[in-house]
């Protein structure tokens, strides 16, 4: 073979444009190894390979003597070299062992005609013309020897150890390059595929005989190969100096010609194990759920003695007058239990193929949250849907407090103008809460829920010097004298229309969730049931409680309401 050109493919001790420094005998694997030779590291078609490199493992580096096929892109190729359009190399290699960025050993794999290279060590130094008027060295190959040869003024004089004999073409013979040139065009790509895996094959066998554990990873067939850990010593100094002009490195590097920038950046990572939920803020589920009472029975009967009155008050006595009766009424109501579920379903093939997490876990953590929450609002609320609609939780079951009768929730109004400020709303907001107080007649110290609207509102107040009023939330929950202000998220814009038709806004509820009362039988508590669907592959899944809800004690709660009045 004749060999076109001669330059370092890669020089030692010099720092890389990617941040790598080759170090000595790094590639000493490869001497006197043959590697495709190709355009800037284009590998996926036969047409990419211009022809092929014998690598010279050196003290200063890696040398290489390239030679370019007759293919109409290595033809092309060789005519841009020996014009001197192109004077840079580069190096594509894999199986790396850094220290640092001190490349140790890696295997190269194919050298790389290139624009611009990432090592500025590596280059062309010269150009080997084969024709008239040549005094240039070149190397020749044979399956015995490697002799040089020089050119002269006519045809090139050769001084080489012919093959032997038995490697002559018998007469009548065909030999491989007759068969493969009658080959179709698909059939020359998948030969040139099974070569070039071969190759590989022997390439990986080699490194396993110095020590290495990298098995091969790809079938012969395969048209999507690329190297798990590589080093494609291509220049990316102008990518990324030129990413700002382009908007993105990857505009940039479509510019230069580089169509695969996505492998130079890591995988994407989940940094949760499970996907995460969109949700409204929930924090107060919990704090509802946890904070009302249990019973481990579902009816709940209330029965009360009014003795309010004043014909329920003791009476002086005077002699020979009449000693009359005491007179009350008896208050009685019961509350019965209504169901409560979420269902899912999967299909099993989803089920078995996802491995990253558990998705039965999750999906079932999801059911109970959903119903918690439902179960929660429902107590303060109500489900909010119409009462037409299937899906609705039943208030005579899970009775919310907002709407409960007056005898349980003490409706107190909070009047303002049409045209009222937001500190207005909130001065209001806080005199209602403080003057309903003492009606209050629930167990110990309550809690407030309201949005976070309300609670901004009330903490942005201002006196008449510009100095904030409530300068914490707890400040705040002292003046209106409540244990603790949670925000619900639920509660905001929530109205309801009253006995004389004015729309009211509910601002916020008070009460001691330890008079609210959810009871439960034996088999009602919360329940998770699965069940497969066999006729069409679906693993189903059923959360359900069977519960009812309710205060227990009269006026153990206010519902502070936003009633809009005409001026004057």
């Amino acid at each position: 073979m004749k060999f076109d050109f001669c330059g370092w493919a890669t020089r030692n001790d010099i720092l890389c444009s990617d941040g790598r420094t080759i170090r000595k005998d790094a590639f000493k694997h490869n001497d006197q190894k043959t590697v495709p030779l190709v355009w800037d590291h284009q590998h996926g078609q036969p047409f990419d390979v211009l022809g092929h490199a014998y690598l010279e493992n050196r003290p200063e580096g890696v040398y290489v003597y390239g030679t370019f096929n007759d293919t109409d892109s290595g033809q092309q190729a060789k005519l841009v070299v020996q014009h001197g359009d192109v004077t840079n190399l580069s190096i594509f290699a894999n199986q790396l062992k850094q220290s640092g960025g001190n490349v140790m050993h890696g295997n190269i794999r194919e050298v790389s005609l290139v624009l611009a290279g990432a090592n500025p060590g590596a280059c062309i130094e010269s150009v080997i013309s084969h024709g008239e008027m040549s005094d240039e060295e070149a190397w020749i190959f044979t399956d015995e020897s490697i002799s040089l040869h020089h050119s002269d003024d006519t045809e090139l004089e050769e001084e080489t150890v012919k093959m032997d004999e038995t490697k002559k073409k018998p007469e009548g013979e065909e030999t491989i390059a007759d068969v493969y040139n009658a080959f179709n065009d698909k059939q020359k790509t998948v030969v040139n595929a099974m070569i070039g895996m071969a190759v590989e094959q022997a390439l990986e066998n080699d490194d396993e005989d110095e020590g290495g554990t990298e098995p091969m990873k790809h079938n012969v067939f395969e048209n999507d190969y690329e190297a798990d850990d590589t080093l494609s010593h291509s220049d990316m100094t102008a990518i990324f100096t030129d990413a700002k002009r382009y908007g993105s490195v990857k505009d940039s590097a479509l510019a230069h010609g580089i169509d695969q920038i996505d492998y130079l950046f890591p995988d994407a990572a989940n940094v949760t194990t499970t996907p995460q939920f969109i949700q409204r803020e929930m924090g107060w589920v919990p704090k509802v759920m946890n904070g009302t009472h249990h019973t481990p029975f579902s009816r709940i009967k209330s029965v009360f003695a009014d003795i309010t009155e004043d014909d329920a008050r003791a009476k002086g006595y005077f002699k020979g007058n009449l000693k009359k009766e005491e007179v009350f009424s008896l208050l009685k109501r019961t509350t019965t239990p209504t169901t409560v579920y979420k269902k899912q379903k999967m299909d099993r093939d989803d089920v078995v193929d996802i491995t990253d997490f558990d998705v039965v876990a999750w999906l079932k953590s999801e059911m109970r949250f959903m119903l918690d929450g439902e179960i929660a609002r429902s107590i303060l609320i109500g489900d909010g849907r119409l009462a037409s609609s299937d899906d609705k939780i039943n208030e005579a079951n899970i009775r919310p407090i907002w709407k409960d009768e007056d005898l349980y929730t003490i409706k107190t109004p909070v009047e303002v103008a049409a045209a009222a400020t937001p500190d207005q709303k909130a001065k209001a907001f806080i005199r209602a809460a403080i003057k309903s107080r003492k009606n209050y007649k629930g167990s110990g110290e309550p809690s407030l829920f309201t949005t976070d609207d309300v609670l901004t509102d009330c903490l942005l107040m201002e006196d008449s010097t510009g100095r904030i009023i409530y300068d914490s939330v707890t400040k705040l929950a002292t003046a209106l004298r409540v244990k603790e202000i949670i925000t619900v998220p639920d509660m905001e814009n929530q109205t309801r229309v009253d006995a004389s038709s004015k729309t009211l806004t509910l601002m916020a509820l008070i009460v001691n969730l330890s008079d609210y009362n959810v009871g439960a039988d034996k088999g009602g508590a919360v329940n998770m049931f699965d069940d497969f669907d066999i006729d069409y592959n679906a693993q189903k899944y059923l959360i359900e409680t069977r519960c009812s809800g309710a205060l227990t004690k009269p006026y153990s709660a206010i519902a502070l309401e936003l009633s809009v009045v005409a001026a004057g």
